[in-house]
């Protein structure tokens, strides 16, 4: 017998589950068009090559392949057999629609895109093979009026669905690549302590440590002392600042000092804070990174950054850019577990009797295409159980209900 459940790690939604999804959705949509960003798509299909330029970090181990059509396996090698992939997220395909489309696309282009991205992982709670990303991205702004808009923007978004007391988390990698200067971290070593770092939540501060010492042997007692001054610090920010001295550049600086200052009027459903342990894990991040967290929530909503090399690597001159990525899936179990739902928009319930002709089912097709001019009509048998047909229609969410008799409509109470 066929099995029938869906793939590992996939998904089907029942009409309510639909619903809610299509309007959290909306709510994000509205928002963002509110701020000036303009919906595109770009196909779940990319080239491989594209999907494996080492932009994606560790996301480019879960990339789902695609066989060449007719290719043997026999003594094959995955570059030989595969020469597309699904999309692991939106941020890639954007840089590649921005380069094929550029000539066709205003100097700064804010774009919106809501799709399936999809990524061999693990399914476990809230992650799954199969998810919905919402991204805005603004392309060819330099200026830090790029990351206040789109932070303003995806908590004004997130305010909209009823979440508040929103921490944003800013940081900046250039800083961050100063601090492994300062603490004589070489080459790859780098980024290898950032991936050591980000985990500080997960394996605490006796963990980053042993990893540190693996990677760097002597050099994990200083570079955690620094990290521990800079966030007891009151002002951690001004004690960053002051702990890495000639290592920060004033660009950077003043970066974050700016983006700290704008935002404190801007972000009304929160607030905006520095901090040093924030990473992020892709790959593509040139400059400042961001992530945003609820109250009472140990996992981030949201998160994003400027990525100013990723263009330039398709088109062979860099374009400023940065995006702001919203959890959707994350987000929509938790409004599910707080008892959110949303019953379809049905509209109209015409019922009619299992026996009525050919002459009066015509007539009750036209009924109803007159009545479609104004409101949506489904038209169902009537069956015996009558009550019980009733209440399963009202909780499908049709709010009227008519029975079609001799020619004319009466409502059913």
């Amino acid at each position: 017998m066929l099995s029938k459940t869906p793939a590992k790690g996939m998904r089907d939604f029942l009409p309510k589950e639909f619903a809610l999804r299509q309007q959290v959705l909306a709510v994000i949509q509205q928002t963002y068009e509110s701020y000036g960003f303009s919906r595109i798509e770009t196909p779940p299909v990319e080239n491989i090559a594209l999907l494996t330029s080492k932009q994606g970090g560790d996301n480019e181990k879960l990339i789902f392949k695609i066989l060449k059509r007719g290719e043997k396996l026999q003594n094959a090698s995955d570059e030989e057999l595969c020469d597309l992939g699904l999309r692991y997220d939106l941020t890639v395909p954007l840089a590649r629609f921005y380069a094929n489309n550029q000539g066709q696309l205003p100097a700064v282009f804010k774009a919106m895109q809501m799709d399936s991205v999809f990524r061999a992982d693990r399914p476990q709670r809230g992650r799954y093979r199969q998810f919905t990303q919402c991204d805005i991205d603004i392309i060819g702004e330099q200026s830090n009026l790029a990351e206040i808009e789109l932070i303003t923007a995806t908590t004004n978004a997130l305010a909209n669905l009823g979440f508040s007391n929103l921490t944003v988390r800013l940081s900046d990698r250039r800083l961050l690549n100063a601090i492994a200067e300062k603490c004589g971290f070489e080459g790859e070593q780098k980024n290898s302590v950032f991936i050591a770092l980000d985990k500080l939540d997960k394996i605490g501060v006796a963990g980053v440590m042993d990893e540190v010492e693996q990677i760097a042997p002597g050099k994990a007692i200083g570079f955690i002392d620094m990290i521990n001054r800079i966030t007891s610090g009151k002002n951690p920010f001004k004690t960053c600042v002051e702990e890495l001295g000639d290592y920060l550049p004033d660009e950077v600086r003043q970066n974050i000092e700016e983006i700290l200052a704008v935002t404190k009027h801007t972000v009304k459903c929160g607030k905006v804070v520095f901090d040093v342990t924030l990473v992020r894990g892709m790959g593509y991040y040139t400059g400042t990174i961001y992530e945003v967290s609820a109250e009472g929530l140990s996992s981030a909503i949201a998160g994003g950054g400027r990525y100013d090399k990723m263009i330039g690597r398709l088109t062979g001159q860099d374009v400023p850019a940065c995006g702001f990525s919203i959890g959707f899936e994350r987000i929509v179990l938790l409004m599910q577990e707080k008892g959110a739902t949303v019953k379809p928009a049905c509209g109209v319930a015409l019922l009619i009797d299992k026996k009525t002709d050919v002459n009066t089912r015509i007539e009750v097709m036209q009924v109803c295409a007159q009545m479609r001019q104004k409101k949506n009509v489904a038209v169902f048998t009537k069956i015996k159980n009558f009550a019980y047909q009733l209440k399963q229609l009202r909780e499908q969410g049709y709010a009227e209900i008519y029975e079609y008799k001799c020619g004319a409509l009466t409502l059913v109470d």
